[in-house]
């Protein structure tokens, strides 16, 4: 447990750190998607969807790390990450095999955890994060995610 609160702490300022660098948006948040699937063994799959401004009940794919998706966009309802952003709240699913409304991205995921981000109340987007064990996702997992998305917001 020790183990698990030191790396969120580190990763935690780590991720203050590259808000605060020089890389533009699109750099920050594709370097945290990387930091975050480096360092913690069940992110295999980790991504931002940001809320389309055109189209404002639509999730657009920002940055990611892991398999390429072919789910690019993603309307609100729809999908863990789609449900996550209408219903804005976290969304932890230990099986996806259980869910009737999920996007696969890739066979090879077994659980998911969707963290919507706001910023003036208002969703702005979402950390989606995907792993290819089942139950990977702890209530400390979902903790810490919402503090680093918390963050994230300052960038959008």
């Amino acid at each position: 447990m020790k183990e698990k609160r030191e790396l969120s702490n580190f990763l935690t300022e780590k991720i203050r750190g590259i808000v605060n660098g020089k890389l533009d948006r699109d750099g920050k948040l594709k370097a945290i998607c990387r930091l975050l699937r480096d360092n913690v063994s069940d992110y295999d799959w980790v991504g931002f969807y940001l809320v389309d401004r055109k189209r404002e009940n639509e999730l657009l794919l920002c940055s990611f790390e892991g398999e390429p998706t072919e789910h690019v966009r993603i309307p609100f309802g729809r999908g863990i990450c789609g449900q996550a952003a209408k219903l804005r709240e976290t969304f932890v699913v230990q099986d996806v095999s259980k869910q009737m409304n999920y996007l696969s991205c890739s066979p090879k995921v077994k659980s998911e955890i969707v963290v919507p981000i706001f910023k003036n109340g208002e969703i702005v987007g979402e950390l989606d994060i995907d792993s290819h064990t089942l139950s990977s996702f702890t209530n400390e997992d979902k903790a810490f995610l919402e503090k680093i998305c918390g963050i994230v917001s300052k960038l959008l």
